[in-house]
Formats: C-alpha cells, sequence, structure tokens
C-alpha cells in the first residue's frame, strides 16, 4: 500500500481536515491564546504537523498533531508486538490530540485516531486503524462522566450493540497504571489493530471517533471552565498530572513507537503537561474532595 494509494490518500484528508477543526474549536473555546504550528521531516522518511497551544485562559498546554511516516522496518515497538510484521515496510499516520486545562475542575483530555499499514513483496498488504479517547478528571462529576460516556455509546451504536462495551473495556484496561493500580482517568474507547469491519466501515469507525471526541469534550469544557479554584485545587491537579506522564512514558504505544521510529521528540512529547509534581508518599485527607477521586478510578458502568 504506497503512499499514493486511495485508501491512504482518504486517510489523510480526514486526518488533516480533523487537525484543522479541532484546532479552530479549541481557539474559539479559549479566547486568548492561539495553536503555533511546526512542520518536521522525519530522515528516515515521512514528517508532520505539530501545533500546540499553551498560556491560554482555558487551556494551560494542549497540542493536536498530525504525523505520517513510513520505512523499510518497523520500530521495535511494533515490531515486537506483531513478529509476523518483521522484513514489511510500513506506513503509519495518524492525528493525536491532548489538552490540559487551566482550571483543575476541567478534565483533561486525549485522543487519538491512526491508519497503519505494512507491505513485503508478493504478499497482500496488512493494515488496520486504531484509536479512542479518554477523560481525566481531576475533580469528577457524575453528570461529566456520564455525558463522556454516553457520547461514545451513541457513536458506537451504527456499528454494532458489541462495539462500546468492548472498546470502553479496552479502554479502562489500556489505560491502567499497572504499579499504582489504578486507571488513569474515567476511560472511554479505546481500540487497535481493527480491520475485520473491512476498509470503510472501519474508516468511517474512525471517522467516528475523531469526530465524536470534540463533540463529547467542549460541552464539559463549557461547562466547568467558570468553576472557581484555589492554589489547594491546582496542587492536586499538578500532583495528579504526575500520574499522566508516568502512564505516557512508561506504558503509551504512541510514545514508544513515535521514539523509536525516529519521530520527532519534542512532538511526541507535547502530550505531558507543562507543570506537574511528585510529592513523596503524599495522601489525601479522608473524606476530603481530593480523597473522592480515588472512586472514579475503578472500572464501572457509567450509564447506569
Amino acid at each position: 500500500m504506497s503512499l499514493d494509494n486511495p485508501m491512504i490518500t482518504a486517510v489523510q484528508r480526514y486526518l488533516l481536515d480533523l487537525q484543522d477543526r479541532i484546532c479552530a474549536a479549541f481557539e474559539a473555546c479559549d479566547g486568548q491564546a492561539r495553536f503555533r504550528e511546526d512542520s518536521w521531516d522525519r530522515a528516515q522518511g515521512g514528517g508532520g504537523r505539530t501545533r500546540v497551544i499553551h498560556d491560554g485562559a482555558v487551556f494551560e498546554k494542549g497540542g493536536v498533531n498530525f504525523s505520517l511516516v513510513h520505512g523499510d522496518a518497523l520500530p521495535a515497538a511494533a515490531s515486537a508486538r506483531r513478529p509476523e510484521l518483521a522484513g514489511r515496510n510500513f506506513q503509519a499516520l495518524g492525528v493525536s490530540i491532548v489538552m490540559h486545562p487551566v482550571n483543575p475542575y476541567v478534565p483533561t483530555s486525549h485522543a487519538n485516531v491512526r491508519f497503519f499499514s505494512a507491505e513485503k513483496p508478493g504478499e497482500p498488504p496488512v493494515w488496520w486503524f486504531g484509536g479512542g479517547f479518554d477523560l481525566t478528571p481531576y475533580y469528577p462529576f457524575d453528570e461529566d462522566c456520564r455525558d463522556w460516556h454516553a457520547a461514545a455509546l451513541d457513536l458506537c451504536r451504527p456499528f454494532g450493540d458489541e462495539v462500546y462495551p468492548a472498546h470502553k473495556k479496552w479502554c479502562d484496561e489500556y489505560f491502567h497504571l499497572k504499579h499504582r493500580n489504578e486507571t488513569r482517568g474515567i476511560g472511554g474507547l479505546f481500540f487497535d489493530d481493527l480491520n475485520e469491519w473491512g476498509f470503510d466501515k472501519t474508516f468511517g469507525y474512525m471517522r467516528a471517533v475523531g469526530d465524536g471526541y470534540l463533540a463529547a469534550y467542549r460541552p464539559i469544557v463549557e461547562r466547568r471552565r467558570q468553576v472557581g479554584y484555589g492554589l489547594r485545587e491546582v496542587d492536586f491537579q499538578r500532583y495528579r498530572r504526575g500520574r499522566y506522564v508516568e502512564f505516557n512514558l512508561v506504558y503509551d504505544r504512541g510514545t514508544l513507537f513515535g521514539l523509536q521510529s525516529g519521530g520527532r521528540t519534542e512532538s511526541i512529547l507535547m502530550s505531558l503537561p507543562a507543570v506537574a509534581h511528585w510529592h513523596y508518599d503524599w495522601q489525601p485527607e479522608a473524606g476530603s474532595p481530593e480523597a473522592a477521586l480515588a472512586d472514579y478510578l475503578v472500572p464501572r458502568n457509567w450509564l447506569d
């Protein structure tokens, strides 16, 4: 599947448009800061378009990145997981989004949609879609959790009744910090290696997830952005951001793939917050709002 293949062209066109639409929406929401754009090339093939916003009225730091990389050999992160793909060249393209708000009552959010193909002369190409979105609140609200998962359920429905529960469970399991025995947040959707539906349906699902992320997240931002807060809430937000850093640097497949494939380090690590704290053996006060977060870091059915 060469880079001029119609399937890759269609995916690339959608992803670039998605990046444009999401950046425009977040700039309008913030009202103060704008995204800075950097284009970069990868020595081994491909490149990307990084857009980062910082020091805004609503978003302390955020990134909406597009990348398209290709090469003659898979990075170790991919070949170790799929050894049958050894000896194939590859093409990988996607959009990755992470938004870290200023107000601790506004959750951090993440989304990613991507397409991957690997080829070998004389054999049919291997391809799949992946992606999803998840929400990481610091001071969670049941209403936000229900709305987030209701949006996920609605976008999954046209693709089968089994899709939401399966990809919700996958998200809970993937965004799990094993060394902390807690989830990163309240989950959402996660899928990978998806190709059994055929290209058109799977591409349609990937688009539904990409479009659904903004529709799910922006109402929560608007609902919580004016909630008052003080230094206590900011300190807790920064402490919990440390968990976000731990997951991305220890477990996240996209981070590992990007670094091992020779991608632009600054673009790959745009997902990290501007400020994070680690307090040695810190425990929240029993019965406090900070202690309440632990009850949300366990998988559950949010729609009951």
